[in-house]
């Protein structure tokens, strides 16, 4: 965590030794607002951490300990208690130093050292590449960090400590830990209200990943300031006695946009450093929130506003929690100058967000509300690791709520949500419930019937509908936005495709078994076990559910399960049935079919229509099982089957159609027509009149041609009704010929 260390020199002087205890004198200047035990506790670790740190030097040739130190003292600035300050100080301990969280939890509890675990990188750990180490680390942080918010404050102080310093370390650093900085812990340290790290993050990162645009831009700042500094004193002045005359008692503050900020909106806006004119800003603080809003009028009356530049954070706070009052007014000269209005508990919370709470504790120690500041953020990242298991999915879902822009929108009983800008009406759906999430079936904004897709605005007024029977679309995770909504629909797409793969390696089995002589499955209890642990001892399979899953995904093959399970049943001294033995292989010879998976289209996850032949109710048919891709059933003279077979004959199984599928089946239609005005609404009368669906139309390139070939694809119940839909495209107008397509038997029995 922190800069480089060298390795340890074979004896430490007394001078470095005695600087390094010294500069626990400042960080003891600073605990006043602890009890005197819990300071002694704090200085028990400090001397626990400066003998695991002995001889351990900084890069700049300072003694390691002052890196601890500083990561302390920033925390003290937050107010943070005894056991976040202790941590800070062992932060390194366990990663640089060989310490165990064993021997943290003996000497100091089990707390401190839950929190030095939570910042400690993975280092011991062996994975692929930096990126999944990183993301793993990065993982365990912030599921630290929702559990306790401490850790990530720890973090970003010693961040911010290695930032100040950077420059002490190699440039061929810079460029990765800046990078980082910028990407990751400011955007977090912006989430949780903690503005000043925020800017001081961005202008330390800025600084180091480009170093000739900072310099530059420091100097053009430094001048404009020097240039505008009488005019903001001017300013300043009148506001003063303006404020004054009203007997309104006020704190302004200058406020100076940061080198980043300014450098970013000169990019995103493509302006010169001369067009950026809010560089320069005034605060108000007021007693009273009713103030913030005498304050906008006063200044109202005194300068002119600029239209559209005004904000309303206090009626509706941003994520993290700020609250303030914006406007843009032209001051003397034709210069904007822009006003934040504001309290002083709210400027408590604009610079230090979540730490405001022990900010407040510390001087209201009695006052419980003080348990009031929310982090619904941090709570959201424990449910999206709930259903994401794989790290570099996990901080996926999180940088995306760590988009610092958001739409605020109205529930039908006027509760305001906050949602990342793009969001949706499922992200909304999710963002109210999972169960809501996931049931949902259509929307209403502001009244209005929309997609489920429509991007939030704003104000809106959004008002989802459910339905028991609904689950989610795997076609949501196209355009949803926030991490909470796509890690949910993952979840139970994959619990879905889990169940239904094993329900099917169930019944794959249970056929495979039958042609063995075995009518049933053996049960789970104590009889079957050693029988059930042999098998599953020779598959590699942990549970007996996680074999029948496998089997349904492909990944084991059921009749070679089968004759294992039928060895091992013999051993135990079952013995199989030989009138079922005879009957099963017999009606095998006769049919090829006996004992075939039955499928009505219920199926969804387990299985799959092949695209390449796109068989429907009325084909012959056969099954294909994939690795790891469930069954995908083809027609039986496809092409592609017929090689799939030739290398993998094992793979195949029977299959057969239900009496009465359940659902309508997608195959393809080519259609030979003369190019003409209207040919395509003829057609499209013709597939209704029989009520074939399009789900999708191909119509090539051959525009200037008399003669064109059309591709649709139609959903129909089975041959018989794609007969029928065949038939009526062959009545119409400009029709020359009308096959289906993408099958085994292409124009077979299609055309009269």
């Amino acid at each position: 965590m922190g800069n480089a260390i060298t390795s340890k020199p074979p004896a430490v002087s007394t001078a470095v030794a005695n600087a390094a205890s010294a500069s626990f004198a400042g960080l003891t200047a600073r605990l006043d607002y602890l009890s005197a035990g819990d300071v002694e506790q704090v200085r028990m670790a400090y001397r626990f951490a400066d003998q695991a740190h002995l001889g351990q030097m900084r890069n700049n040739g300072e003694p390691y300990i002052t890196h601890p130190i500083a990561v302390a003292l920033q925390c003290t600035e937050w107010k943070l208690d005894a056991q976040a300050l202790m941590a800070a100080l062992l932060h390194d301990a366990m990663e640089d130093c060989g310490v165990t969280k064993v021997e943290l939890i003996e000497r100091f509890g089990s707390p401190v050292a839950e929190l030095v675990d939570g910042l400690t990188k993975l280092d011991k750990l062996q994975f692929n590449t930096r990126e999944e180490n990183q993301a793993e680390s990065f993982r365990k942080m912030l599921l630290a960090m929702a559990r306790d918010v401490r850790v990530i404050l720890i973090k970003l102080a010693d961040r911010s400590h290695n930032m100040r310093t950077l420059s002490d370390m190699p440039k061929s650093k810079w460029n990765r830990i800046a990078s980082e900085t910028l990407d990751i812990y400011a955007p977090i340290a912006h989430r949780l209200g903690l503005n000043s790290t925020y800017r001081e993050l961005q202008d330390l990162s800025f600084k180091h990943l480009k170093p000739w645009r900072y310099a530059i831009l420091s100097k053009a700042v430094a001048k404009a300031r020097s240039r505008r500094r009488d005019l903001i004193q001017k300013v300043q002045k009148e506001v003063e006695a303006v404020f004054a005359a009203a007997d309104m008692p006020v704190r302004i503050a200058g406020r100076e946009k940061t080198l980043y900020s300014i450098f970013s909106k000169m990019q995103s806006k493509h302006l010169s450093f001369a067009q950026v004119t809010d560089i320069y800003g005034l605060r108000v603080l007021v007693p009273t929130v009713i103030d913030c809003y005498k304050a906008l009028g006063i200044l109202h009356q005194l300068y002119k506003p600029v239209p559209g530049k005004f904000k309303d954070h206090i009626a509706i706070a941003k994520v993290n929690r700020y609250q303030s009052l914006h406007t843009t007014l032209v001051g003397p000269a034709g210069i904007n100058v822009e006003f934040q209005m504001r309290t002083e508990a709210m400027h408590l919370v604009a610079e230090s967000g979540v730490a405001a709470h022990w900010l407040y504790k510390a001087s209201h120690p009695n006052d419980l509300s003080a348990d009031r500041t929310g982090n619904q953020w941090l709570q959201s990242l424990l449910d999206i690791q709930d259903e994401t298991r794989d790290a570099a999915e996990f901080w996926d879902h999180v940088k995306v709520d760590l988009f610092p822009d958001a739409v605020y929108v109205f529930t039908p009983k006027t509760q305001i949500l906050a949602l990342p800008r793009g969001a949706t009406v499922v992200d909304f759906a999710y963002a109210i419930h999972s169960n809501v999430g996931d049931r949902t079936i259509a929307a209403r904004i502001n009244g209005e019937q929309v997609p489920l897709r429509t991007e939030l605005k704003n104000g809106d007024v959004v008002e989802v509908v459910t339905a028991q029977v609904s689950s989610p679309n795997p076609n949501w995770l196209d355009f949803v936005r926030t991490g909470r909504a796509r890690s949910k629909i993952r979840h139970h797409l994959k619990t879905m495709e889990q169940t239904e793969s094993e329900s099917l390696g169930e019944r794959l089995l249970q056929q495979a078994l039958r042609s063995e002589g075995f009518e049933f499955l053996p049960e789970t209890d104590p009889t079957y076990t050693p029988t059930w642990d042999k098998l599953l001892r020779f598959t590699g399979n942990k549970t007996r559910l996680e074999l029948l899953t496998d089997i349904g995904l492909g990944k084991r093959i059921a009749n070679i399960v089968a004759k294992r399970l039928v060895l091992l049943l013999s051993e135990a001294g079952h013995k199989p049935d030989a009138l079922l033995l005879t009957r099963e292989r017999f009606t095998a010879h006769e049919s090829g079919t006996s004992g075939a998976i039955t499928l009505d289209g219920s199926e969804s996850a387990s299985v799959q229509f092949a695209q390449c032949c796109r068989p429907i109710p009325g084909d012959k048919i056969l099954g294909y099982l994939g690795r790891g891709e469930g069954l995908v059933v083809h027609q039986h003279d496809c092409p592609v089957a017929r090689k799939l077979k030739a290398k993998d004959a094992e793979r195949f199984i029977g299959v057969d159609w239900a009496e009465d599928p359940v659902r309508s089946f997608k195959t393809g239609v080519t259609v030979t027509c003369s190019n003409g005005k209207g040919m395509l609404a003829r057609m499209a009368t013709a597939l209704a009149a029989a009520e074939a669906d399009i789900i999708d139309i191909d119509m090539g390139q051959e525009g200037g041609q008399e003669a064109r070939e059309l591709r649709f694809l139609v959903a129909v119940r089975d041959t018989a009704h794609l007969e029928v839909a065949l038939r009526n495209l062959r009545r119409a107008q400009s029709v020359l010929k009308a096959v289906r397509s993408g099958s085994a038997n292409n124009g077979s029995g299609n055309e009269t």
